[in-house]
């Protein structure tokens, strides 16, 4: 009996050893993670952050909060978040012409809801009721069809810029300042003006803006010869480093048969702007050499010419300037209208009273601008060339009187009054501000020509 008591008590002792290893064991444990607890708590909390855990959205919203109050975002974090930010996918549209808002909307998927709401917002929306053919609409449509910003590009250099708030639309103007560059040419006369412009790679608009600096002393349907030169410092625009315009003619020079001619940019203390010779004498002169832009001149002033229609002698009191229909004609100088109407010998004509006894007229026009006893402005448009009343093409004939007397135009202007020449206030401030111009004209033109005489050397 004995050894069976033996062998029945032993097994129940071992499970109370173990039982005890285990109790102190867990005891230990805790005691350990307790304190852990305690000195260790930031650690922890660091760490859960810091671990990407993949759990479900629910989850995401209730830790989210937690982690943005333990662990803050530094600025470089933010400035990361906000560039991440989705951008404006925009969606451009061209106004055609004819176009209207609705139209324009309804070519994007947008109803009239979407265009009332812009409507309805400031008075900036007052714009989009004047677009214009050639502008250009952009629209940020999210996902949902909804219209979330519009943008109206008036012009590179224009937008106005409509986002959607709470409230509506807020309004944004948004002006950019292009770049401004200085551009020198120079090039030599084989033909014509036009023909040397295109050559030396400038624009229709600079070379008929060069043709006006000098529009008083040169007339360019006539005076210019081969051999003729001419240089020029204009300013070209730039954004975002793509040429978008040009600006204005800041000095210009050009020599005629051995004679130069140069005009300078200046702006007085007025705040009047003009071109002026370096000796201070304005370009514009009381009277205009040529009444449009250059062209052909198809006959002289001939008090004997063999009339081309009617076949016998008649005076030929005037210059006809050969032009395709359409031409704009200038009004040579200031003064009133006295008669603008239409007759069998004439066509279409204007007739302009001057100062000093002057007269000029304006013979078979295409069409008439202005109207009898409107006044008018030197370089304004008063017509345009045409072939009316007895003339076998198109063309202008063009008279100028004096003391109603018919005058040669070619030779009369230089017998007028001088025009009008700076104070001498006025002369000090200009010498000083186009000095520097004149030093740089002077040596890019020298640079140029150095240039030309390198290129016609002889090889060998």
């Amino acid at each position: 009996m004995a050894p069976n008591q033996n062998n029945n008590t032993k097994p129940r002792r071992t499970p109370d050893i173990k039982h005890h290893h285990i109790a102190i064991g867990t005891l230990a444990l805790g005691v350990a993670l307790i304190f852990a607890g305690i000195t260790g708590s930031e650690n922890v909390e660091a760490n859960r952050v810091d671990q990407p855990i993949d759990i479900g959205i629910g989850a995401l919203e209730q830790v989210q909060p937690e982690a943005r109050i333990s662990q803050p975002l530094n600025d470089d974090l933010s400035a990361e978040m906000e560039v991440s930010e989705p951008q404006p996918k925009w969606e451009s549209v061209t106004v055609r012409r004819g176009d209207n808002l609705s139209l324009i909307f309804g070519r994007v998927g947008l109803g009239g809801a979407a265009l009332h709401e812009i409507l309805d917002t400031e008075s900036e929306a007052r714009a989009l009721r004047n677009i214009y053919p050639g502008q250009t609409i952009e629209f940020d449509i999210d996902q949902e069809g909804k219209l979330q910003a519009l943008r109206y590009v008036k012009s590179p250099l224009e937008a106005t810029l409509f986002s959607r708030s709470d409230s509506g639309f807020s309004v944004q103007d948004i002006q950019r300042t292009p770049e401004v560059r200085q551009v020198f040419k120079r090039s030599t006369v084989n033909s014509s003006l036009f023909l040397a412009g295109k050559d030396a790679g400038l624009s229709n608009r600079m070379i008929m803006d060069l043709a006006g600096v000098f529009g008083g002393v040169i007339d360019f349907a006539l005076d210019p010869r081969k051999g003729d030169t001419f240089s020029l410092l204009y300013e070209e625009k730039y954004l975002d480093d793509e040429k978008i315009g040009e600006g204005a003619i800041i000095a210009a020079e050009y020599t005629n048969e051995g004679e130069s001619f140069n005009a300078f940019l200046f702006v007085d203390s007025n705040g009047d702007e003009g071109y002026f010779s370096a000796d201070g004498v304005s370009m514009r002169k009381a009277f205009l050499r040529a009444p449009l832009d250059f062209t052909r001149v198809s006959s002289g002033f001939n008090p004997k010419r063999l009339h081309p229609v009617t076949k016998t002698v008649r005076p030929h009191r005037g210059i006809d300037y050969a032009a395709a229909t359409g031409t704009p004609v200038y009004a040579a100088g200031d003064g009133r209208v006295v008669s603008s109407g239409y007759s069998r010998a004439n066509g279409n004509y204007v007739f302009i009273q001057h100062a000093n006894n002057i007269k000029t007229h304006y013979l078979h026009l295409h069409k008439r601008a202005v109207k009898s006893g409107a006044k008018v402005k030197q370089g304004e448009i008063i017509g345009s060339v045409g072939s009316t009343g007895l003339a076998t093409g198109p063309h202008l004939h063009y008279e100028f009187l004096l003391d109603g007397v018919h005058r040669n135009p070619r030779t009369i202007l230089d017998k007028l009054p001088r025009a009008r020449s700076l104070s001498k206030s006025e002369m000090a401030l200009f010498q000083q501000r186009i000095g520097g111009v004149k030093t740089q004209l002077a040596s890019y033109g020298g640079a140029w020509d150095l240039a030309m005489k390198a290129d016609q050397k002889p090889e060998g």
